[in-house]
């Protein structure tokens, strides 16, 4: 049913809940609230106290309107008490809510609370009758949309609309968990904190399970397909072209993908690897199989940096084994783009390498067997879902440098197997980290002049690009921090600046002379975070580490540490802050990524890991992927037994869940579901 015609809210208020994807009145039932204002403990009078955001009890003991109700700024008051105190409630400009405060009644307040001992006050209250109590939801709003409205709004659509139960009853008791009606209504206007933490409960296993199920049969329609199947090859040629053994972890991956390549459905497979763990080297195998079947590759990266990168490497290992590597990227011509889509098309490119442009339609091959796309964190399903389209079902291999906790894999990539880089190449030392304050500003630049004297190189890391009036200049701004090195304390030292907004070719030039030890120094954006590989670089210094998330630096500090030397990372940091503390107290701590990822997670607390659309993902209305640790469990174990008995969700028992799931799932047409 359209909004428009829910009582209550006529033409113009409905255009207010489109703006925020309210189109139905089933769906307002589903805005789910985004926080609550707590009622269910109020203090007296007595225990408040000044600066805290409170709810209390109190009775109106007095009303005072202003002498003109038509000034600028017209100070209503109400004196309130209960017994143990008074305190003043001031409401600006705002008859009716001070009209609707009656005299020696008793009301639940919520408010900040001001003034001193002396005399104490609360502005613009919240206010309810004690039978009102209990958590009243703040939903998501818009400039127009009063959380008043919606509340009312609310109500009347919970009568209006029914809800369909989808977990079967057996599944609910197991489980423990409330009927759909119950913990809708509970979940916008709960009298407990019980009542709300059971509704959320049921709403977030029936959510996480919908989208737990969406994904495996994606995998298993994938399975239905006929992808690349590709016949046993040797790969001596490979192995014997590499100047270094393999790890265990990489040869077991390879045999994985060659496994997985042999199948009559597509691979389907993620790759995941701490920074430096060799997973191009395992990538560059999987398309060197390809080829050797008479398959072409498409390689994947989230920025043109990393994808020069990718071509370079994947060069340099498939050199004299007859492979062609082609990069297709931003910066090259019109004419350059075209020769090289028709080489793809033809036939002629064995391996072709690039960022997004790689989606479009034009970018066409005439055999894409394999489609390699790396750092998978910022691909989802969906875009995953593009660029199979790309050949007749390509197998499919995306590489990972962010490691993440279980709980969390079990959903971000729960349509992909998952081969892990456990172990780090031989000659790999453990990467030294400080944490020091700009005292020590003089020390660490002796220290990156003493190892660039011996043949060394180092980076300077910044966050900011150029000065800006509202970030100060305390923080180290990379273009003038660059000057200021090359005029002083590095002057006689060749040293190059890198950051986003430069044009290709300039980037080009300054990562070619670093590679070749011309440049000694580079002072860089986080433009280096991923896909700079240059083994002789040994010491990293990050300004204003603060800046950073932790599972960021982990990525920057990943930049050294590529060879067989020593190498050390300085975190700088004049900010004395806990959270400050945690994150550079992690990173002094442990280089493993997996125990970065976990400390991340914890610190950051829930939502905040992942941006909840960051991977693809279906939008999901009430789970948080981070937070819902133990809730996805219990899904995980109940999703494979459903499947198990029934892998295509069609018995009449699951037809709730499948309804589910034909929703979530068919509400974008780039996830394939019909």
């Amino acid at each position: 049913m359209d909004i428009t015609y829910l009582k209550g809210v006529g033409p113009k208020r409905a255009e207010l809940y489109n703006k925020i994807g309210v189109q139905t009145v089933e769906q307002l039932t589903e805005l789910y609230p985004r926080d609550y204002v707590d009622f269910t403990a109020p203090l007296t009078i007595s225990q408040v106290q000044p600066g805290e955001v409170c709810a209390f009890r109190a009775f109106v003991s007095s009303k005072h309107a202003p002498f003109s109700e038509y000034a600028r700024m017209a100070i209503y008051k109400a004196i309130l008490t209960d017994g143990t105190g008074s305190i003043t409630a001031v409401f600006f400009n705002a008859k009716y809510t001070f009209q609707k405060l009656e005299l020696d009644k008793e009301y639940l307040f919520y408010g900040k609370i001001t003034g001193d001992l002396i005399g104490l006050q609360v502005s613009s209250p919240l206010f309810v009758s004690p039978e009102e109590g209990g958590l009243i939801p703040k939903y998501p709003l818009t400039a127009g949309l009063t959380n008043n409205m919606v509340s009312a709004n609310m109500k009347t659509a919970l009568t209006v609309v029914k809800q369909e139960e989808a977990l079967p009853e057996d599944i609910r008791e197991r489980y423990s968990l409330c009927g759909r009606e119950e913990a809708v209504r509970k979940i916008h206007f709960p009298k407990s904190r019980d009542e709300y933490t059971a509704a959320r409960r049921r709403l977030v296993f029936e959510e996480l399970l919908t989208l737990k199920l969406g994904l495996s049969q994606l995998r298993n329609r994938g399975r239905r397909q006929s992808g690349a199947v590709m016949a046993e090859k040797s790969m001596d040629g490979f192995f014997g072209a590499l100047p270094f053994q393999p790890t265990g972890a990489q040869k077991r991956a390879i045999d994985d993908c060659i496994r997985d390549m042999q199948r009559q459905y597509p691979m389907n497979r993620l790759l995941q690897g701490d920074v430096g763990s060799g997973k191009t080297l395992v990538a560059a195998a999987a398309a060197y199989y390809a080829k050797l079947n008479g398959y072409q590759t498409l390689v994947m990266a989230p920025t043109e940096v990393l994808a020069r990168q990718h071509h370079a490497t994947f060069s340099s290992m498939l050199d004299g084994l007859g492979v062609r590597v082609e990069l297709l990227s931003g910066s090259l011509t019109a004419k350059q783009k075209a020769e090289i889509r028709k080489a793809a098309a033809e036939g002629e490119i064995d391996i072709l390498v690039g960022t997004q442009a790689l989606i479009q339609k034009t970018s066409e091959l005439k055999a894409a067997g394999l489609v390699i796309v790396d750092e998978q964190h910022r691909f989802g399903v969906a875009q995953r879902s593009a660029l199979a389209e790309k050949g007749i079902d390509p197998h499919i291999l995306a590489m990972s440098a962010t490691p993440i906790p279980r709980t969390l894999a079990l959903i971000v990539y729960g349509d992909l197997d998952v081969s892990v880089l456990d172990e780090m190449p031989k000659g790999r030392i453990p990467i030294k980290t400080y944490a020091v304050d700009t005292s020590f500003r003089p020390r660490i630049y002796n220290f990156i002049k003493k190892h660039i004297a011996e043949g060394r190189q180092a980076y300077i890391v910044c966050p900011l690009v150029e000065e800006s009036e509202n970030l100060r200049s305390e923080k180290a701004s990379a273009i003038s921090y660059y000057q200021q090195l090359c005029e002083n304390e590095f002057r006689d030292i060749p040293a190059g600046l890198l950051y986003g907004k430069m044009k290709q070719a300039d980037k080009d030039k300054v990562m070619q002379e670093f590679r070749e030890n011309k440049l000694k120094l580079l002072v860089s954006t986080t433009v280096i975070e991923v896909g700079i590989d240059v083994p002789n670089a040994v010491v990293m210094l990050i300004e204003n580490a603060e800046q950073f998330g932790l599972s960021q630096l982990h990525q920057l500090r990943g930049r050294v540490g590529r060879g067989s030397e020593q190498s050390y990372c300085v975190l700088m940091t004049d900010n004395t802050g806990e959270y400050t503390k945690a994150r550079t107290g992690a990173m002094v701590e442990t280089t493993d990524g997996f125990e970065i990822a976990r400390r991340d997670l914890e610190l950051r607390g829930p939502g905040n890991f992942f941006g909840r659309q960051q991977h693809g993902l279906p939008p999901l209305k009430v789970s948080d992927i981070a937070d819902d640790a133990e809730v996805l469990y219990e899904v995980d174990e109940l999703a494979q037994s459903i499947l198990a008995d029934d892998p295509e969700i069609k018995k009449a028992q699951n037809s709730g869940i499948r309804a589910n799931v034909e929703r979530l799932f068919g509400q974008n047409d780039a996830y394939g579901w019909n």
